[in-house]
């Protein structure tokens, strides 16, 4: 079994001596280990603004690029509570996330769905403007991405879907 310091060096050896595809490929396969049995972890801060700013995530148990997704919730004002499951299709639909816009795990908060590593800022505006959209997402597992910080940082879009399926850019980093 190996631990998460050893799939770090895994990760940071394979951003120093590999192509970002392969960097990507090694941080998706993370997400996509078998998993435990179900698991809740509630975590908050002092910057926890109150229980309407509740993120609730969907994951695998073992994906390594969550924590860090969480830790720039949690600095930014949110209390995250994480359900761990092994089939995540199930809840991506009934949330709907738009099919090809998907990534390792799924949120929701005050009714929006946030799909994957979407910056907490956008996610606050979204909320602030009472956006008539269904959510926000950042597909694949861009690096760069809040989670997903190395030495590697690529430009990606989020995007804003509705409930209908339409796709659109929200904001570009």
């Amino acid at each position: 079994m190996r631990t998460s310091g050893q799939d770090g060096e895994r990760i940071n050896m394979s951003l120093r001596t590999s192509a970002l595809v392969i960097a990507v490929a090694v941080a998706a396969a993370a997400c996509s280990r078998p998993a435990n049995p179900e698991t809740r972890v509630a975590l908050g801060g002092a910057n926890a603004a109150s229980a309407a700013d509740t993120v609730v995530v969907y994951k695998s148990p073992t994906c390594g690029c969550f924590t860090a997704w969480v830790e720039h919730m949690r600095e930014s004002g949110f209390t995250v509570v994480a359900h761990d499951t092994t089939d995540l299709e199930p809840i991506k639909r009934q949330l709907g996330v738009p099919a090809g816009h998907v990534s390792c795990h799924t949120a929701t908060v005050r009714g929006y769905t946030i799909e994957g590593h979407v910056p907490a800022d956008l996610i606050r505006k979204l909320i602030d403007e009472k956006s008539p959209r269904a959510g926000l997402a950042v597909p694949g597992m861009p690096m760069g991405s809040p989670g997903m910080e190395g030495v590697v940082k690529q430009e990606y879009d989020v995007l804003a879907f509705d409930r209908n399926g339409k796709v659109e850019v929200y904001a570009k980093r």
